[in-house]
Parts: structure tokens; sequence; C-alpha cells
């Protein structure tokens, strides 16, 4: 057993609706208490010593290659001017360029890795101005959910230039230009002072920016000063009549729709109200509003709306599929449709009146990572990858049909990239010389529910019971677990190993009933299919138990958290990367207030009943032999508070049995977004060196 450092338990006990909890690591939470940082730095040695040596040498070797490859992951068109963002290899940050027209020279727009010495300044997201003469760009430090937004003037011949506007207080940035590109409407959070110390993350509020202004005097568009968890994003209609304000309900997708009439400068009007469904606008078009929703649809349709009707008669564009609608855009007067169909994305086009006019073909199996199309345009601008593809841009042109891959490609057509990228170009076949094969795979869950998960190994390799598995999931907030290309598989994969993919009720792989069957109440739901994908694994003949490591991040650290706990003996080695692992306190902490109506709060006693049964810090029990775990978390985490990771590692350490137990505890690395590219190669070679060495012994131990 590893020698862990003393960590002090306090005799804390609290009850609740009448249950006395235990809570002797609360002090944890305290992240700049001298106990807690003198902690961090004992627990970080104990990790060091155990991780580094030889192996994870060359694994950072290795991991160094495989992501010394380029790749492009969002590409827009406005106003005949391309904007993608691109990374060439190994910088840590990709590069924003520009490029007028399919056949003109890209230059760069803003380079992010110059705004640090470190890497860990990040472009989080771009707005363009319809004209593309103006670009706002939300900026994050050290991987916060707190972003500056800043304005540039993107000039001819690749002139560029920074305006005076920046403005503070932005999170989960929502910017909408007015068609003028005189300002625009965005979404920004409270400064300190302006609502009670811890409030901050809550009370967003929409306001109007114009370039020159100082941010002090932007008007106050819209807010909910009742409803703190509100959430509210913008988008300006195209003919300019109207600002949709879509208010959100916390993380979940519940949402209401507000209308803003920019001609008469009215208060905001309610459209689509009671939280009882997802709404999204998509466009306008002949006077009417288009709204992608799951009222009435659980797996999504389009609307159409008057705004000026009295009666608010709704009526139905396109309707209810047997596959999810995930995102609607309008280019030239036909919709493009984002359906996802068994956890793979796939683009249909359909007229006005909801007639089907053929699909985009896509590459493969796959994910559309972006998507962007304008009404005045008849191109279609994505960005996809897969499990073995890389990031790319691709543009589609309704008026021939055709689609046409960047550079990374295909460098005769599409979008062209710097000279530096045809350079590096021919690393895309070292990447990707080695096939793979990905299946879809079906399995019964505890209740008889069917569930899919994608399977993923070299082509060359027949799994056995021998075969060590990596099996991932998330399962929840409505999220869809879709094929990524992620180069810290290959060497698991290289290896002989397989890599799953599961697709847990409360995702949203299949529509809003699916997600509805894994939240509040129904939560165990998902670990139950967690640990029947790992079952049927196993009854396949793919892998044995102790041979199967597990790995998820944030909602998905829960899921790995929860399970290894009921079923300690099914698993090898667990990847717990930023958990919410404390069910009875996660809410008092950042954002978590808005993750209530997908969890449920302590505070009811109705709920803190069935959170305490799962949650991961309460449930560690004495004795019992847990495999090795690996808890991750990052001090600047203002997402999902660290405390909680901290805490959950010190009660495994505390229990004894099994393991070992190691936390690693990162700086200026937050949540995950924008993570710097040399943050990335560190983090993949630690979990890779811990997934390898206790898979081993596991098996081992297994064997004896």
């Amino acid at each position: 057993m590893l020698p862990y450092p003393p960590t002090r338990a306090a005799d804390l006990v609290e009850t609740l609706h009448g249950v006395p909890v235990p809570d002797p690591y609360r002090w944890l939470e305290d992240a700049g208490s001298p106990d807690t940082q003198a902690w961090v730095a004992a627990q970080n040695a104990v990790t060091r010593s155990a991780l580094d040596g030889p192996a994870r040498d060359a694994l950072v070797t290795d991991l160094t290659r495989r992501l010394n490859y380029p790749r492009t992951s969002s590409v827009q068109r406005r106003g005949g001017r391309y904007f993608f963002t691109h990374n060439p290899g190994l910088l840590d940050q990709p590069i924003l360029y520009a490029q007028d027209a399919a056949d003109g020279e890209p230059f760069e727009v803003l380079d992010p890795n110059r705004l640090s010495a470190d890497g860990t300044v990040a472009l989080t997201a771009f707005f363009p101005s319809h004209d593309g003469a103006r670009l706002a760009c939300a900026l994050s430090v050290h991987g916060s959910d707190r972003q500056e937004v800043r304005v540039r003037e993107v000039g001819g011949a690749g002139a560029v230039r920074d305006l005076a506007d920046r403005l503070e207080f932005v999170k989960f940035a929502s910017i909408a230009w007015t068609p003028d590109g005189s300002g625009f409407y965005y979404l920004r959070f409270p400064a300190p002072g302006e609502v009670a110390p811890g409030d901050e993350q809550y009370f967003g509020r929409i306001h109007f920016h114009r370039l020159g202004d100082p941010q002090s005097i932007d008007p106050l568009v819209f807010q909910t000063p009742e409803q703190k968890e509100v959430v509210p994003m913008v988008a300006v209609s195209a003919d300019d009549r109207w600002a949709v304000i879509t208010a959100q309900r916390g993380a979940s997708d519940d949402s209401e729709i507000y209308l803003v009439d920019r001609r008469s400068g009215e208060p905001p009007r309610p459209l689509f109200t009671g939280f009882d469904a997802a709404y999204a606008f998509v466009e306008s078009a002949d006077g009417r509003l288009l709204f992608r929703t799951t009222r009435d649809a659980p797996l999504g349709r389009i609307v159409s709306i008057d705004p000026e009707d009295p009666w608010r008669r709704v009526i139905e564009v396109v309707p209810e599929s047997r596959h999810r609608l995930s995102a609607a855009y309008l280019a030239r007067r036909t919709i493009v449709a984002q359906y996802l169909r068994f956890a793979s994305d796939h683009l249909a086009l359909l007229d006005l009146d909801g007639v089907p006019r053929g699909n985009i073909p896509l590459p493969e199996i796959g994910t559309v990572l972006t998507l962007d199309a304008q009404p005045d345009s008849d191109e279609v601008c994505f960005a996809f990858t897969s499990f073995t593809q890389p990031p790319s841009a691709w543009v589609f042109r309704l008026s021939d049909f055709r689609l046409k891959a960047e550079a990374t490609r295909f460098r005769s057509h599409g979008l062209r990239l710097p000279a530096f990228a045809e350079a590096t170009a021919g690393r895309q076949a070292e990447v990707s010389r080695v096939q793979y094969t990905t299946k879809l795979m079906w399995f019964a869950s505890k209740d008889g529910t069917q569930v899919s998960m994608f399977v993923v190994h070299r082509a060359d390799v027949t799994p056995t019971p021998e075969t060590p598995l990596l099996l991932s999931g998330y399962g929840g907030f409505n999220i869809s677990r879709t094929p990524l290309y992620d180069p810290g598989n290959f060497p698991w994969l290289d290896g002989g190993g397989l890599f799953a993919m599961v697709h847990l009720r409360g995702g949203g792989e299949y529509g809003e009933a699916w997600h509805r069957a894994g939240m509040l109440e129904k939560k165990q739901n998902v670990f139950d299919d967690f640990i029947a994908a790992a079952e049927a694994l196993i009854a396949e003949g793919c892998t044995s138990a102790r041979r199967i490591a597990i790995e998820g991040g944030s909602n998905g650290g829960l899921l790995v958290g929860a399970v290894m706990l009921q079923r300690p003996e099914l698993f090898g080695a667990v990847l717990c990367r930023v958990p919410v692992a404390d069910m009875l306190r996660y809410h008092l902490f950042t954002v978590g207030r808005f993750w209530i109506p997908e969890y449920g709060s302590a505070d009811d006693p109705e709920q803190f009943t069935y959170l305490l049964r799962y949650s991961p810090y309460h449930n560690v029990r004495e004795g019992v032999r847990y495999p090795p775990t690996l808890v991750m978390t990052a001090d600047t985490d203002d997402r999902v508070d660290p405390g909680m990771a901290k805490k959950f590692a010190a009660r495994l350490q505390a229990a004894g049995a099994g393991g070992p137990f190691l936390i690693r505890i990162e700086t200026k690395a937050g949540h995950g977004m924008g993570k710097p590219v040399s943050k990335i190669i560190d983090e993949e070679a630690d979990m890779l060196v811990f997934l390898q060495t206790s898979i081993a012994a596991a098996s081992a131990r297994a064997e004896a």
C-alpha cells in the first residue's frame, strides 16, 4: 500500500431530515486554507511518485507524436469570409484564421498562444458580424468559465486591429450581432458587489452593447430577478425584426422564449412559457419564426409561429421522426436539420414546408462538431470528426450539391490553410495508418431496457476474455456521447485494447424520454446501464472482470464513482475526473444550483433519500477492496468544485482496502475547457500509465 499522507478526520456529523450524516473531510472544501494546500501538495507528491518513471516518459514521447497532427475544429462563413480555428500540431491553443472567399489566402485573426506564456488563455468562442468585418472573441484564463469578450476589426488583405471594446463578467458566451454590425446583444452575469456574495454565478441577463460605448452604460434588455437559475441566450432574426431570447432553466434544456421587437423598442414579451419543453430558435422566414422544440415531441420537431398572431397558432413544419433532432439552421430557404441516428450525426435537407430534399453526405459514422448556415447563403459549413478521423472543416453548396473539404484533407478543394499546414499535412497518413473497427452493440440493462454502445478496436484484434477494455460513459443533462477523435485512446487501442462508449439513459442520444429516464429519482438507471454494459462485454467474450477500466468526467465522474462502489469486483481501474462526488452539498458551490433539475436537492426530504443512496463520498465502506482509482481535479475548476474530489479521495484512502487511491490536482486548468496541448499530454500520460499498471496488477490478482 502506498504511504498516503495523513488526512485529518474531523468529528463532524450533520443531521439532515433526521438522518445523521458524517462529513469528516469538509475542511478540504476550503481550497485557500493552509491545511488544504499542504494536503494538496502532499497528495500530488505521492501521485507523482507512483506515476513517474520510464513507462510514463515513453508515453509522453508517444503522445507528443500522436498529438502532432493538423486539425480544424470549427468553421463559419459571414459576408463571403470564412473564419476557422486550426492547430497545425503541438500549439497549446488553436489559432483563429479568416479567409476571403474559398480560394483566398488565409490570414491570422487571433493567436491565443501569444496571450500567455503557459498557453492557458483560450479562445472559447467567436462570433463574426454579418458582413465578416468584425469579430467578438470570448477568452478564458486558466480554464475558467468566466470569459472576457474582445472585439476585433477584420479588414481586407489581412488587416486586423483591436477595438477598444472589452466586456467582463461574461460566462456561457451568447452574442448576437445586429445586421448592420453596430453592436450586439450578449449574456453577462453580475459583477462582484451587485448581488449577494456567491450569487455572481447566477442572475444571468441580456444587455446590448453598442460599439465604442463603455460596458457600464450597456442597457439591460432582459432579466428574471426572481429566478436566479435562469440562463438567457440570445439571437437576432435575419430580417432584423426580432431579438429572440431563450431563457433556459439551469443546466436543463427546458426553456421559455421571449421576443424583443427591434422596431418598437418595447419590453420583451413572452412567446412560449412554462418551462415545459425545450425550445431553440432556428430563423425567420416569410414573416414567421421557426423553432426546434420537444413540445409534444420528445425526439424534437420544427414548428413556426407568426409573432403578430394574437392567437399564437403554432404550425408544424417538420414532424417528429424516429431519430433525435439535435439542431437546425436555415440556408437559402432550406432547412438544414442535424439528426442523431444511433448516436451518430446525419444532416438532412428540407424545404420550408418540411418536404425532404436529400441529405448532406458525411464521411463515416461520426460527429458534426459545429454546424453553420445563413439564410442569405447556399453554403453549409461544418466540422466533422470520428473515432479514427481528426476534426476537419467541410463546405457543402446547395447550388451544386457538392461536398468539399478543407486543405487538411484535399488541397485542391474548399478552404485553404496557411503554408505551414501543407508542410505538416503528411502527418495525417501517420495518424490513420492503422485500421480500426467501430461497431454499434446493443444489450439489455437490468430492467430489460435496450441500450447501445460503440466498441472500437484495431481491425486485426480479435477480442478475448484476456483483452483489456476501457469503458466510458456520461449519462446526464441530455448530453449525447458521439464519436470523437482522441489521440489519447490510440496507445490503448494499438496495444490491443478495446474502447467502448455507452449511450446511457440520462443522455440525449435517444431523445427527451431517454434523458428523463436517467434523472432525479431514476438516476440509478444510469448506473445499472453502465454495469450492464460491462457485463454484456464479458458475456460476449470481449474481456473479463478486473480487465475493465472505467472512465468518466464531471457527471461521468459521478457515474464511475458510484458504480465502482456498487460493483467493486467488476473493475480493474477507475479514472474519476472532476467528479460531482458529494450529492448532498454539490448545489452549495459554483454553479451547482443549475443542476438541481437534473439531480434534485438534499434540501428536499424525498430527494435527499435517493441522493444519499448513491452519493460517492457517502457510500465508501470500510474493508471493501475497491479497484485502483485515480481521482482528477483542478484547483481552478469553477464548474465542479474541487473540494468534492478531494473529499472522495480522502474517504477512499481512509477506508484502506484495495486501491491504490491517488488524486491528481492540476493548476491553471479549470474544468477542462481550453486546456493547453502541453497539459493534455501530461494528463493523458498519467491516465494511461495508471491504467496500464492497474489493469496488469488486477489481472494478476484475478489469475492468482
